[in-house]
């Protein structure tokens, strides 16, 4: 069973602003000769790791909302200053999700599958709409 993680996006302030800082990561490890994957590194190792190989997602919080989602391709063990921790390889493609409320919360959260947010494509997505704007929208019903 798929399990996916939901991860706060910590100073971005839109769709946007998660896309180029994910685009300046791939540039720099593509100039290192490494793989054309967003990456995050976090201090724990996932014990779910076979459920969210199995196609998980990590769905990003900007602003109080899970706004887009990277499909997960690789867990991987590594180093950060000097401790064992997990770099998350992500598939750089963001993709828009359904704005689901979601309080702060420190490190990262599973969601399980059938509790993520579903996409948004095509006419739906809102266009240029703020993201609060489109949220409050569907709070209310009226999306």
């Amino acid at each position: 069973m798929t399990v996916h993680l939901q991860k706060l996006s910590v100073g971005s302030e839109s769709i946007q602003t998660l896309a180029d800082w994910q685009n300046q990561v791939v540039r720099r490890r593509q100039q290192k000769g490494l793989s054309a994957h967003h990456i995050h590194v976090t201090r724990m190792f996932p014990k779910r790791r076979e459920e969210i190989l199995d196609g998980g997602s990590i769905y990003w919080v900007i602003k109080g909302n899970i706004l887009c989602r990277n499909p997960i391709v690789g867990l991987e063990e590594t180093t950060k200053n000097g401790h064992r921790a997990c770099a998350i390889l992500m598939d750089p493609e963001l993709i828009p999700v359904l704005p689901k409320p979601r309080r702060a919360f420190q490190g990262w959260r599973y969601l399980q599958d059938g509790d993520q947010p579903a996409d948004l494509t095509g006419l739906e997505t809102g266009g240029d709409l703020p993201a609060a704007f489109r949220a409050k929208l569907i709070d209310l019903g009226a999306w």
